[in-house]
């Protein structure tokens, strides 16, 4: 029964400061301006990260308060991750400045033991990374992070994207009894569900980096974590579609000759947009169905299996979804 009252204590105070700060936006300059990348064509307030991440920051220690001070080192790291983000909704901050705050909060982490070092076997050879795992947890972290707010493109879509991914780390932590990944995840798909009242298409305001990248890196938290218990790539699977994109992007990007940061209107739900007949609604309930597929099957997997013929399936996965989008923008003509 607690756990309905922390979901519906965390929805209804996210619904709430979520409108305030739709209501207080513009007077906080939390203004997202369109330009020629964008899906909206209005000024429309931005920073609800602001309200879902200090809902369900209110709601857990009132439920969780001893669990929250066992892993106090990576509630400093999310915090630290969310105040970039929302000084980046106020006035845009450098990407070297977000990197640093990443690698800061990452190392943060390692305190509490969250840490990717042996990430399994595969074809038989076992994987481990020794001094050199913080720096490519650093990395996973940092990658992961600026995924999700790079899908963060349509109304609704991270959103939505997120709540599958956090179900399915819910449920891994109910499985394996690990209450800081039950807790986490619940508090944030109540938040982000009272949040997508706001979000859902036509929006009255965006997330902002203040939610895309906390939600991020969040993630990327009960990633880790979840490495306990399931395979590495199985991991890779249940946060698929942010990875996929980022990686197709970049890889097209570089075949073009082009910087693999460069902006464009290329990302998987600019394409499936058009595909859609710009039905905004019709595509992110599209991505949050596979995302569902994906999480499943990395859900599926033992944790004790060779991670190899894993790594494979997703590889393919990867390309398959690449050829598929470069017939879709040849198709629509598009400059990629």
């Amino acid at each position: 029964m607690s756990i309905v009252i922390e979901f519906l204590l965390t929805f209804l105070l996210s619904w709430l400061l979520v409108r305030l700060v739709r209501k207080y936006a513009p007077k906080l300059g939390l203004i997202d301006i369109p330009n020629e990348r964008s899906t909206h064509v209005n000024h429309t307030p931005r920073g609800a990260g602001i309200g879902f991440f200090l809902a369900a920051a209110i709601v857990l220690p009132c439920f969780h308060f001893d669990l929250m001070l066992q892993y106090i080192w990576t509630l400093l790291a999310i915090f630290m991750v969310f105040i970039v983000g929302v000084l980046d909704d106020h006035h845009d901050t450098s990407p070297k400045t977000k990197f640093i705050v990443l690698i800061i909060a990452t190392i943060f982490l390692s305190f509490d033991g969250l840490i990717i070092d042996d990430v399994g076997s595969f074809f038989g050879i076992p994987v481990s990374f020794g001094w050199f795992a913080i720096p490519f947890t650093i990395f996973a972290v940092s990658g992961f992070t600026n995924a999700l707010n790079l899908i963060d493109g349509l109304d609704g879509l991270a959103a939505t994207i997120s709540i599958v991914i956090l179900g399915s780390f819910f449920i891994v932590g109910y499985q394996h009894h690990d209450t800081f990944m039950t807790a986490l995840s619940l508090a944030f798909i109540a938040a982000l569900a009272a949040f997508l009242l706001f979000n859902w298409h036509p929006a009255s305001i965006f997330m902002g980096d203040s939610g895309s990248l906390t939600l991020g890196f969040i993630i990327s938290v009960l990633a880790i974590k979840s490495l306990a218990y399931l395979p590495t790539v199985s991991v890779l699977f249940i946060a698929a579609l942010p990875i996929f994109d980022t990686l197709i992007v970049m890889v097209r990007r570089k075949l073009r000759g082009r910087s693999a940061f460069s902006a464009d209107r290329c990302h998987m739900h600019h394409i499936a947009r058009h595909f859609f007949m710009e039905d905004t609604r019709k595509t992110v309930i599209f991505f949050g169905m596979l995302q569902a597929v994906y999480s499943i099957t990395g859900l599926m997997q033992d944790k004790k299996m060779d991670e190899g013929y894993l790594l494979l399936l997703f590889l393919l996965n990867t390309a398959l979804l690449y050829f598929v989008l470069g017939t879709m923008i040849k198709r629509q003509k598009r400059d990629c």
